[in-house]
């Protein structure tokens, strides 16, 4: 058995992505609303994707920047790779835990409020 799981670990650490990347999760934005800021940058140069993400006036901007900023860092501290050569290579949102709230209504009644959260994650390659 335990052959079986070290010929496993090889194979999965053969298998394994080296490009640079970075994650955040349990964003308290929705994802509908953080893809509509990420699509915007999806294949762009990182300088590119900072300058588009600077002037777009959504609350996902701030936090996908701060991303891309520590992928950027991921990318030139940990695998040394130059940062004029860096572009987006993939960038997605996907939904995370719903925190389930309720508002007091008429006659002792409730309704519900979901508050929705996303986990973001970007992957950069070089040009």
């Amino acid at each position: 058995m335990a052959t079986n799981t070290r010929e496993k670990g090889l194979r999965h650490e053969a298998n394994r992505d080296t490009r640079p990347q970075a994650h955040v999760k349990h964003i308290r934005i929705s994802s509908r609303k953080v893809k509509i800021v990420i699509d915007l940058i999806r294949g762009k140069s990182v300088d590119q994707a900072l300058a588009i993400l600077a002037f777009t006036p959504k609350a996902a901007s701030p936090v996908v920047s701060k991303l891309l900023n520590s992928a950027i860092a991921n990318a030139v501290n940990n695998k040394e790779m130059d940062r004029s050569t860096l572009y987006v290579a993939e960038i997605y949102a996907n939904p995370g835990p719903t925190l389930k709230r309720f508002l007091p209504r008429a006659r002792g009644s409730a309704a519900p409020i979901l508050k929705r959260t996303s986990h973001i994650s970007v992957v950069l390659d070089q040009k």
